[in-house]
């Protein structure tokens, strides 16, 4: 492998990392903070998606724009279904929480159907991203690429200041240790939940309206990354926003230089990483709260 080829491999690897990382902060988030396994956190990755097909026509090469309006609709969505539908799962066991929340993935999968058909989709990059910057003589990486690694590295920074330089940070955080010390200090936990859970949502659906361009918009998508994101929870420390940055740039290198090295048995890369790293340490990368 030369030089260019190791060049572009760690960009792939970091751009998937990042992607990967804001879906997973925002089930770390719902999962290590409310307590609720919600195996519908993939769907919303699905949603955004979606919302950038739908989106993209009605705002040109307006992208940023197109995000920003995603990212609203997206929060007040996920403020809305935790008010509805969430609410009522805190005090339930594991297991109607794991089989409500995949009732809610069959209705999101139906509504889907019912609104865009079962077509496979693709949302053009916009024209201001549609170059590429040559990596030595005979290859080239595209622009959408880069600006996808920082817009992902933007939103990473600015998640770990509010998590942890805010207010409202320091009041997730406490709900995270002791619930029940919050709510008789006054805070409204309620809102604080609803809150935590439309962000969650907002960054799932964010990371599909960043991944549409570069992928194909299809039925089902949700799926895989669902199952990544939960492995990137549990490597990075269950509640851990830092913990699930460093999880999904270990995975994104493994995974991606797993398929250039090992491309028979690159699918098992991963969850021997998960398995290597819960035998040294049964609590994940991080502790909760750091």
């Amino acid at each position: 492998m030369d030089l260019a080829t190791f060049l572009v491999q760690c960009l792939n690897a970091v751009q998937y990392g990042l992607l990967l990382f804001l879906v997973a902060s925002g089930l770390t988030l719902i999962f290590g903070i409310m307590g609720v396994i919600n195996l519908a956190h993939g769907s919303f990755y699905m949603v955004g998606a979606y919302m950038a097909f739908s989106l993209t026509p009605l705002f040109g090469q307006s992208f940023l724009l197109m995000l920003l309006a995603g990212l609203v609709l997206s929060a007040i969505f996920g403020y809305v279904l935790e008010w509805v539908f969430f609410s009522y799962l805190y005090e339930r066991d594991h297991l109607q929480q794991v089989l409500m929340t995949y009732a809610l993935i069959l209705v999101f999968e139906e509504v889907r159907s019912l609104l865009v058909g079962n077509d496979v989709h693709g949302v053009p990059v916009p024209q201001w991203l549609a170059g590429a910057i040559p990596l030595g003589e005979l290859m080239t990486y595209p622009v959408y690429r880069l600006f996808a690694s920082a817009a992902c590295l933007v939103l990473a920074v600015a998640l770990y200041l509010v998590v942890n330089r805010t207010r409202l940070g320091m009041m997730i955080r406490a709900g995270a240790s002791n619930r029940d010390m919050v709510r008789g200090l006054g805070v409204n936990i309620t809102r604080l939940y609803r809150i935590v859970f439309a962000g969650g949502v907002a960054l799932a659906a964010l990371a599909g309206m960043i991944a549409a361009p570069m992928s194909s918009v299809y039925p089902g998508m949700g799926g895989h990354v669902l199952i990544i994101s939960f492995v990137v929870v549990v490597i990075g420390g269950i509640g851990s926003i830092t913990g699930a940055l460093i999880a999904s740039l270990l995975v994104g290198f493994v995974d991606t230089f797993g398929k250039v090295f090992f491309a028979e048995v690159s699918g098992i890369g991963v969850y021997l990483l998960m398995a290597v790293i819960l035998v040294w340490r049964p609590e994940g990368l991080m502790r909760r709260g750091y």
